[in-house]
């Protein structure tokens, strides 16, 4: 079982945090560390009514999940309705995670489908062929953008540094290959070795580049695509918003706590509108 990821609340109020503040000592909610409580004890704390804790497994994979939908649908506001949906999907689900997989893993999976049936649709999508055949390079669409214009120099320059930071021997296998634009044949009859030895350097040279490329820039792979904290507020407000109206996640097991917390998230929604 992996670590439980940190959650971070607003300060403004929210469903799990007013009920936690409303809670007197003798209550029979739950009051859970967020940081502490394991994927599957929130899921059952859910299933057996506490509604509210749906919230801390969605601020602990907002960012997950829309960094999976915006790969997908390349869109920002697309990528949120593919996670309002996912959430949705989960929580009416929810008594069908078994526990086999991770957490993480089965609601990641519904927002793939989610994303990918979307973009289906509109006929936006090109699935990658793993032909490991196939060594070509995928070309990255452009459009004319002055300012994309403006900065290709300045990225030039830094990518000419980037080479010429690369060690001998992969250095002239990416400026033949990825560079000049041969082939892996010819490449590799040009510098005297096999094929193979071509894809490996290749492989290395990119990847090496790659870390040069971020260090320079003072960026990490990790800090693309953030989900930062009022996105995420207003997320979850609006899922809570869409699921305030279901029964719950199953037809069974309903009991008083779940119409509490329809109250709750009545009142909650018309205090954010005043």
């Amino acid at each position: 079982m992996t670590t439980a990821a940190p959650v971070t609340f607003s300060p403004d109020a929210t469903l799990y945090t007013e009920m936690v503040k409303s809670a007197a000592p003798e209550s029979l909610v739950p009051v859970l560390e967020p940081a502490e409580q394991s994927d599957a004890r929130i899921v059952q704390a859910v299933l057996d009514g506490n509604t509210a804790l749906f919230e801390l497994l969605m601020r602990r994979y907002n960012e997950r999940l829309y960094r999976t939908a915006r790969a997908i649908t390349r869109d920002d506001r697309e990528a949120e309705d593919v996670m309002q949906q996912a959430y949705v999907n989960a929580y009416a689900n929810l008594r069908q995670f078994k526990g086999q997989a991770q957490f993480a893993t089965w609601l990641t999976r519904i927002a793939i489908n989610e994303a990918l049936a979307r973009v289906r649709r509109r006929g936006r999508y090109e699935p990658f062929e793993d032909d490991p055949m196939d060594d070509s390079i995928v070309a990255i669409p452009s459009a004319p953008d002055p300012e994309r214009q403006a900065f290709a120099a300045e990225l030039r320059d830094l990518l000419e540094w980037a080479i010429d930071a690369l060690p001998a021997g992969a250095r002239e296998v990416f400026m033949l290959r990825d560079v000049e634009g041969l082939n892996t044949a010819d490449t590799a009859a040009s510098l005297g070795v096999s094929e193979d030895v071509v894809k490996t350097r290749l492989s290395r040279a990119r990847t090496t580049l790659r870390r040069f490329l971020l260090e320079r820039a003072g960026a990490t792979t990790p800090d693309a695509f953030r989900f930062y904290r009022p996105r995420c507020d207003r997320l979850v407000q609006a899922v809570f918003a869409r699921i305030a109206d279901q029964s719950g996640p199953s037809t069974k097991d309903q009991g008083p706590s779940t119409v509490l917390v329809a109250d709750e998230l009545e009142e909650l929604g018309q205090r954010a509108r005043t």
